[in-house]
Formats: C-alpha cells, sequence, structure tokens
C-alpha cells in the first residue's frame, strides 16, 4: 500500500499555504467553441518580474523520455476540476476527468550575451527555480500548448508567445519563428522552428486513427512513474498526485511494480535497449501502431511491440518513395547504415523525415542511441 501519511504533512502544509497567497485567481474553463485569444485568460499561468509561474492549482510534471522537439526544453502541467481525479486501474493508461487541462509550455535557454531567438543547444529536461516558477532573464518562452478535455472529445490549442514574453496568442494556423542555436567558436545553427496548427495537433493525437479521437500522448503511467522536484520536496509523481486527491486507483498499487519507461536523462546508465524502445514509443508509436495514421507502413513501434518483423526487423519498406533510402529493410539487425528507420531519422528532408511534424534539426544524442541499439540487435535478413 501507498502510505499517504508519509506526504500529508508537507502536502497539507503546502496547500494551507498557497490557498491563502494573495492574487489567487481560479482557473477558468472556456467553452469549446469560443477559446479565448490570450493565453492568460485561462488563468493558467502568471508572468511577472521576469518569471513564469504557474497558478497555485496547476502542477508540474515530467516524463522520464519525452519527445523530441527542435531540443525545446518543456514545461509540462495539468489542472483538473475541483473534486475530480484521473483514474487507473491497470496498465499504462490512465482516464483524465471531463474539464482535464493539459499544457506544455516550449521554451529555450537564452545564449549568454546573444539577442533574443539565439539559444543554447542542451538536450536537457526544464529547469524551475526553488519556487517552482521559471526565470524568464534566463529563458525565452515559443509557444504553449494546450489539450482540453470536453465532454465530447479533447480539443487541441497553440498558443505562441510576444515579443516581449508578457503573453501568448492563439494561432490556430500555426506559426513560423527563424531561430539559432549559439555553438562553440561563434558559430549559429540556424533553423526554423514549426508552431503545429490546430489540425496537425489533432493528427498527432489521435493514435487511433478510425475514431478521430484526440487523446493525450505524453502523460501515462510508465512516464509518469518518477521523481519530481516540487516545491515542497522531491516526490514520484504518481504517488503526488495520488495524495493530493488527482489520482484514484492507486492505492493497492505501489510504484515500483508499476510500468515504467526509461530515463532519457539518465542515458548514461540506462540500457541501450530500453532507451531505444522507449523514444520510439513516444516519437513515433502515436502514428506507427496497428491503429495509427501510419498503419499502411505495417510498422508498429510501440513499446510493448514485440521484437520481430512488425517491429521492422527484416521487413522491406511499403510506400515509403524516396524515404527508403535504397536501404532494403526498415530495421537491418546489426547493419544501421542499411535501416531504414536510421535514415529517416538523420534527414530533415520533408519528403523524408521522421517524424513528419515537429523536428527541423537532427536529434543527435537519438540517433546514437537507435544506431547503437540497431547495431547490437542479433540475427540476420
Amino acid at each position: 500500500m501507498i502510505s499517504a501519511l508519509r506526504f500529508a504533512l508537507p502536502v497539507i502544509a503546502y496547500f494551507l499555504l498557497t490557498s491563502c497567497a494573495p492574487g489567487r485567481q481560479p482557473v477558468t474553463l472556456f467553452p469549446a467553441d469560443d477559446p479565448p485569444a490570450r493565453l492568460s485568460e485561462w488563468q493558467l499561468f502568471a508572468v511577472k518580474n521576469n518569471r513564469f509561474t504557474l497558478n497555485d492549482q496547476v502542477i508540474p510534471y515530467d516524463l522520464n523520455t519525452p519527445l523530441f522537439s527542435d531540443y525545446a526544453l518543456k514545461l509540462r502541467s495539468v489542472w483538473m476540476p475541483d473534486g475530480t481525479s484521473a483514474g487507473y486501474r491497470e496498465g499504462r493508461e490512465m482516464k483524465f476527468p471531463i474539464g482535464t487541462i493539459l499544457s506544455k509550455t516550449f521554451h529555450y535557454e537564452r545564449a549568454a550575451g546573444a539577442d533574443d531567438n539565439v539559444f543554447r543547444k542542451t538536450d536537457r529536461e526544464a529547469n524551475l527555480e526553488a519556487d517552482g516558477s521559471l526565470s524568464l532573464l534566463r529563458h525565452q518562452l515559443i509557444e504553449t500548448r494546450l489539450l482540453v478535455h470536453y465532454a465530447d472529445g479533447w480539443r487541441a490549442l497553440p498558443y505562441v508567445w510576444d515579443e516581449a514574453q508578457n503573453d501568448a496568442y492563439l494561432e490556430v494556423a500555426g506559426s513560423q519563428l527563424d531561430l539559432s542555436f549559439d555553438l562553440a567558436a561563434g558559430n549559429a545553427e540556424k533553423f526554423t522552428y514549426i508552431v503545429p496548427d490546430m489540425n496537425q495537433c489533432a493528427g498527432c493525437h489521435t493514435p487511433a486513427h478510425s475514431t478521430k479521437q484526440i487523446q493525450p500522448l505524453g502523460p501515462k503511467v510508465h512516464q509518469l512513474n518518477r521523481e519530481f522536484s516540487y516545491v515542497e520536496g522531491a516526490r514520484n509523481q504518481l504517488e503526488y498526485w495520488s495524495a493530493t486527491g488527482r489520482l484514484s486507483g492507486l492505492d493497492d498499487h505501489e510504484t515500483a511494480s508499476l510500468p515504467v519507461s526509461a530515463r532519457w536523462s539518465d542515458r548514461d546508465r540506462t540500457p541501450t535497449t530500453d532507451l531505444a524502445r522507449a523514444y520510439l514509443d513516444v516519437n513515433c508509436a502515436h502514428c506507427h501502431n496497428p491503429d495509427g495514421a501510419a498503419d499502411t507502413s505495417a510498422l508498429n513501434l510501440h513499446i510493448d511491440a514485440e521484437v520481430n518483423r512488425d517491429l521492422g526487423l527484416c521487413k522491406p519498406p511499403v510506400a515509403v518513395g524516396r524515404g527508403s533510402g535504397d536501404r532494403p529493410y526498415d530495421i537491418y539487425p546489426g547493419r544501421p547504415d542499411d535501416s531504414i528507420l536510421l535514415f529517416r531519422m538523420e534527414h530533415t528532408d520533408p519528403a523524408i523525415v521522421m517524424p513528419e511534424l515537429g523536428r527541423a534539426i537532427n536529434h543527435a544524442e537519438g540517433v546514437a542511441v537507435i544506431r547503437e541499439w540497431i547495431t547490437q540487435l542479433p540475427g540476420e535478413c
């Protein structure tokens, strides 16, 4: 049994303090057909004194292995209406209540002494201050995406931050931003950052495309089963959600017995196979699964898929055109440079690149892990 008493005192103290904080505004849930133009109207966040802070009712979370998005750092959060909670029974999935708002704020670390839109290139988790805020002296906000759960399903809403970093504005048609990384010896890597439009958001968040139902992709049990440094101290996220009334059904499950994904930030101490399967699951499996938008590829990259032809081993390409790179198989065991999967990960050509959305530059660390994994795979084709 998870002991709620273990967390009761610090959690109760924290909520007593924050509930009395001056200027605390309730989160506003807008109708599905009338989302506000300004992100601030949701009352999820506030910008003050060069700090981006969450509403007291909103809690941050992080994933074990995140989706790669051009090295953007991401501050994730969840809000649920009072008296509701997410539900868990078994496996990897949890069910969020009507009214849930999930957010993901994309930002970059500013390069020292550089202009706006010039950043440090770093493959790490978001770095919050001790008070749970994000310093805007050190970081620049790019966009915030909301996923809002209504009675008839989820809605995806992309908001783009203004140059002054005061507010973000709804961009139904998406946007493009010219950004660059400050590299060694004064060199710069320029790229075009793509903010997806609402339809593109919905397309990626529909793992079963025949149903057309948008679903959260990141906050699943195996991704949330990890510690997070809250203001009141480090806690396992699932246990924290349970102790604060945001997750039901966990009482009979010890987190050690629940599914857990590899921790991307701990790559040096994690088996390559675990890293590779977690990476492919979060970056590819929302489309590449038996019911996904890429079901015609006959490629299943879900974390629980068997290591066989369905996963791509010795599987010839299906309707990929130039995307095959004249390589014979999706995954050629022991031969990464003959594997289509790696070829598409290493490309930025729109006709070849995978994933199709959200990546304008290569993820060197991700490519290295998949290369090593394929090299280690036994067998011949």
